[in-house]
């Protein structure tokens, strides 16, 4: 590249630029990538596009009604904007303390802008295998957060919590991992019911650009 010429256009970096905007929009920092805390069990920080999280939005599976939990919600983007959008209860899961004060912090920020707002925000710090699912929680988010063991353990505290109160409940898996696409679909508990195509949202062609749906149906427990 000569010294004056003008970069590709990268829609990758668009997609960043909006997303710096929003939070801004929302006085939070979420942004960026951070894999300083990861292990084999814990995975990199990384937040859903926005783009994604309206299209989820979109899908109208979300109301103002609805109690979203967020596992591994890292700084908070996805219980912050929900909630923010559509008027739900939301509570965010985080084990890495770091990210949980950021959490918090963005949602002092935001309380602190739109104090008026009628939903309620929880960040919880806890470790996903030990928490106990709240009975209001109905839709529940994940973003590859932590491995398939950390998972199952997971589940197995949101079937206790559907057993002790039965409800309807929608898991959604944003860009699952195999690993997790095979254990979903072999669980006896759980029913595929839809997705949510991404993929056009971003300039490169990936199948796993998806959200992927799952039930619990009280009537099945």
């Amino acid at each position: 590249m000569t010294k004056n010429a003008i970069p590709a256009y990268d829609t990758s970096m668009k997609a960043d630029f909006e997303d710096y905007l929003t939070d801004a929009k929302l006085h939070i920092e979420t942004t960026g990538r951070d894999d300083r805390y990861s292990d084999p069990h814990i995975y990199p920080y990384e937040a859903t596009t926005y783009t994604v999280l309206d299209r989820l939005i979109e899908s109208g599976l979300i109301q103002g009604s609805d109690c979203l939990l967020d596992y591994g919600c890292g700084k908070g983007r996805v219980p912050l904007y929900v909630a923010h959008q559509t008027g739900c209860r939301a509570i965010g899961i985080e084990y890495v303390d770091v990210f949980y004060k950021k959490a918090l912090s963005n949602l002092s920020g935001y309380r602190k802008f739109f104090p008026d707002r009628p939903s309620e925000i929880q960040i919880v710090e806890t470790n996903a295998s030990l928490y106990r699912v709240p009975a209001d929680v109905n839709r529940i988010f994940f973003f590859n957060p932590f491995s398939v063991e950390i998972l199952t353990a997971a589940l197995e505290r949101i079937l206790a919590s559907c057993y002790e109160a039965p409800r309807q409940v929608f898991l959604f898996f944003y860009y699952p991992q195999d690993a997790y696409m095979a254990f979903l679909n072999a669980h006896d508990r759980l029913s595929f019911y839809d997705e949510i195509d991404c993929t056009d949202l971003f300039s490169e062609k990936d199948d796993r650009n998806r959200i992927m749906i799952f039930e619990i149906d009280a009537q099945s427990l």
